[in-house]
């Protein structure tokens, strides 16, 4: 193994340091196998240093402010609310550091040893993640055309900033500068909005974004840009032509595209699809003998959950454990306000693969837990189920705290549970779970806290 500009051996070579990265070379060294670490930059990567993490922090105060601003509702007079960006800078890098100091640690404990470097390899698990997609009419310059990583590290914050793509990264970070107090306008390609969630959750999003002031158009294509003295005009079409808009800054959020060049991986026989991600099979092996694959670099959803399961996946093949990433149900959030978790089948998919289906909706505003949080929510718990086997095959949820509320549908999922197993759990009251109970009851329109007609059959 090349590491550098020197050579060393080991057992296990990981290249990358983010979330796949690190778990799969912590779970190997747990099983026994003398591992070796190679990370360019930061541990935790993406995720921790650029996404996940930074950006919650962020969605965290953006809240904050926002339900400060709102607090008289509940009894509670505040006269003025400002952000000192600084001091909100300063103590989202703390909270890097530390989860970053923690990795460290971690791998210390478990007798990794981390490279600082890039690398060439021979046998390894690749997981080097990937970089966010650029528009080339506009490229990035960090100052007037930006991505997420910018966005998540402002010096100033813009009066007007237009976000291109109203994907998971669009819409987190548009209503994060939204509720901050930037004029924001987001630009979708596509003719709908979030067109792979359930049908029934992006309603509930528009409604949100026009609450926060934030303009949203579709069906627009960007074109150009021209550069101005502050900012710069962005000229997009649309079904009724050509139109431009002004903005102090560009986010460029369409997406993020594999780190695949530049490692060695055509030398090594590493085959590549048409889009670059780098084919694997359930045990993660490339078509290379000796080389695994993880994460983002990979086909399938780019999330930090999914790469931590792949890269303990793949240690533990190397091992000779039998672990395969096949039948894996994996949870889907964006987190809006409110926020999107979905896991499974929608119920358009669930019909398209032939089930009968039968669908629960519950709305959170029929719950007293969400109107003691001062929510006013439009969201809802959606299950949707095979009528025929009663199996529960996907979750939905838009609404109050729907990224912790998602694991219990994907256990359900997962696991291929029936549709009775959530109903007859008792879920404790006052709390918000108890709209996946009542859901589940509403697939039999049975739910307590939403009048039902009586049944003809009874």
């Amino acid at each position: 193994m090349v590491v550098g500009d020197f050579a060393q051996g080991t057992e296990v070579a990981v290249i990358g340091g983010g979330t796949g990265g690190y778990v799969a070379a912590i779970r190997a060294a747990q099983l026994g196998l003398e591992v070796t670490l190679i990370e360019k930059e930061y541990l935790g990567g993406l995720c921790l240093n650029w996404g996940c993490i930074p950006s919650k922090a962020l969605i965290h105060v953006a809240d904050l402010k926002s339900r400060i601003q709102q607090a008289d509702q509940l009894g509670i007079l505040v006269s003025k609310t400002e952000v000192d960006l600084a001091k909100l800078m300063d103590w989202k890098t703390g909270i890097v550091e530390k989860l970053r100091n923690g990795v460290t640690s971690l791998l210390s404990s478990n007798k990794v040893e981390v490279v600082t470097g890039t690398a060439e390899f021979q046998h390894a698990i690749l997981a080097t993640g990937s970089i966010a997609a650029e528009l080339p009419a506009m490229p990035r310059d960090g100052e007037v055309v930006i991505d997420s990583r910018d966005a998540l590290e402002p010096k100033t914050l813009p009066e007007r900033l237009i976000v291109v793509g109203a994907g998971a990264v669009g819409l987190e970070l548009g209503m994060v500068y939204a509720k901050l107090g930037t004029k924001v306008t987001i630009l979708e390609a596509s003719e709908n909005l979030l067109p792979f969630v359930d049908a029934d959750i992006p309603r509930v999003i528009e409604r949100s974004l026009k609450l926060h002031g934030i303009d949203l158009i579709l069906g627009a294509r960007t074109k150009e840009m021209e550069r101005k003295e502050s900012g710069g005009s962005l000229r997009y079409a649309t079904a009724d032509g050509d139109k431009s808009l002004d903005a102090d800054q560009i986010l460029v959020a369409i997406g993020r595209r594999p780190n695949t060049s530049g490692i060695g991986l055509e030398k090594a026989g590493v085959k590549i699809n048409e889009k670059g991600f780098v084919e694997v099979n359930n045990r993660m092996e490339t078509s290379a003998r000796n080389i695994y694959a993880v994460g983002d670099m990979v086909p399938g959803p780019q999330l930090a959950h999914k790469a931590s399961y792949q890269g303990k996946v793949a240690a533990e093949v190397i091992a000779g454990e039998p672990a395969s990433f096949e039948g894996v149900e994996v949870p889907s959030v964006i987190f809006t306000d409110p926020e999107i978790a979905w896991v499974g089948l929608t119920e358009a998919q669930a019909k398209a693969e032939g089930y009968k289906v039968k669908k629960g909706r519950f709305p959170f505003k029929a719950l007293g837990r969400t109107l003691t949080l001062g929510e006013q929510s439009h969201g809802f718990v959606k299950i949707v189920s095979d009528e025929e086997a009663g199996t529960v095959l996907g979750v939905h949820i838009v609404g109050p705290s729907a990224s912790d509320l998602i694991s219990e549908g994907v256990l359900a999922v997962s696991s291929a549970s029936h549709i009775d197993d959530l109903a007859l759990t008792i879920h404790p009251h006052p709390t918000l779970p108890e709209s996946i109970e009542e859901a589940a009851e509403q697939t039999e329109n049975r739910a307590i806290h939403i009048f039902n007609p009586v049944r003809a059959d009874r």
